[in-house]
């Protein structure tokens, strides 16, 4: 396959493949993804962003391709935040969620937990998750530090609380036996996680729903501030949320009660936890890009959706929004 057909012509500061559709959407977030972007030098970045500015100003030098173009302008996202243009720090970076929240996924799924692990565990894990939505976070608009420590708190409360409820019904269920209670226990940190990432939402953008979020014409024009949009958004991000973590927590628990009967894993207990790690790697891998997929970063919304008083101020039918991380 020749460079013209797997690189379209570049577009400063424009996705490379179709957002309309799943697939192109996947591909995409698979580039932002990719743990490979972790290693890039110094001197690399310098380079992307200098012939990323080169051709900003039409000043690129000769022979340069749309391959190279492409290929800078995923490196400088993936490393550069688009509104303040300053570093992302490498365990807050997209490029980095797998690589840096496997090892919290595996403990969150270890088995036998006692009730200070499962604190302990879900806490880090929306710390790391508070860390990586305000390092992402969209900087045009100042938001109180207020806004996301609210968002955190809320996040943490309802995952420990959630999580350390149920590890204690379980355990007083007196009609399921030993091993089960064990089994069952693995599968509670997706109702945590999950309540909390949608609490984590609601706390730390509840205002968008009374305010507004801006909506925008075909020609990239702000039409106007639309609360229906910032409903539409905030129940998309919520989904994805809910989602992303399903793969993730639920997958894991049910092969590895196949796995650990295996004789060879029955034999060699101490092989248990790598496999564990690699089968939590290979669903986290799997499940963020397709989760992230599921809608586009701006969606379209019908003008007829809206309310009066923005529908009027826009001859288009579809406007689109920002949905946010």
């Amino acid at each position: 396959m020749t460079d013209d057909v797997a690189y379209p012509p570049f577009k400063l500061g424009k996705a490379r493949y179709d957002q309309t559709t799943f697939s192109g959407r996947l591909r995409h977030y698979m580039d932002i993804i990719d743990p490979r972007m972790l290693f890039v030098t110094e001197s690399r970045l310098k380079e992307s962003r200098k012939l990323l500015d080169d051709f900003k100003h039409g000043s690129l030098p000769p022979g340069v391709s749309d391959k190279q173009l492409w290929e800078a302008q995923k490196i400088k996202q993936a490393i550069i935040h688009p509104d303040t243009q300053e570093k992302i720090f490498m365990p807050f970076r997209m490029s980095g969620y797998v690589p840096f929240g496997t090892p919290i996924v595996v403990g969150l799924l270890l088995p036998s937990q006692t009730l200070a692990s499962t604190m302990f565990w879900q806490w880090l894990n929306q710390s790391h998750n508070a860390c990586v939505n305000y390092a992402n976070k969209n900087a045009t608009k100042p938001t109180p530090v207020s806004k996301f420590f609210q968002g955190y708190l809320g996040a943490v409360t309802s995952a420990v609380s959630i999580a350390v409820g149920l590890n204690l019904l379980i355990q007083k269920a007196n009609k399921f036996s030993p091993a089960t209670r064990v089994l069952i226990q693995r599968f509670v940190p997706f109702p945590a996680v999950a309540s909390a990432n949608i609490c984590n939402v609601v706390l730390m953008r509840h205002n968008e729903l009374t305010e507004g979020i801006s909506v925008l014409d075909s020609s990239g024009n702000v039409v106007g501030s639309s609360r229906v949009a910032a409903k539409h958004a905030l129940m998309e991000t919520a989904v994805t949320r809910v989602v992303l973590p399903m793969p993730i927590l639920v997958l894991p628990p049910i092969i590895m009660s196949f796995l650990e009967k295996l004789p060879l894993l029955q034999s060699r207990r101490r092989l248990v936890l790598p496999v564990h790690s690699l089968v939590c790697l290979a669903t986290f891998g799997l499940a963020l890009p397709l989760a992230i997929s599921l809608f586009p970063q701006m969606s379209e919304i019908e003008v007829s959706e809206l309310e009066p008083e923005i529908a009027a101020l826009t001859n288009d039918k579809t406007v689109i929004y920002n949905k946010g991380l």
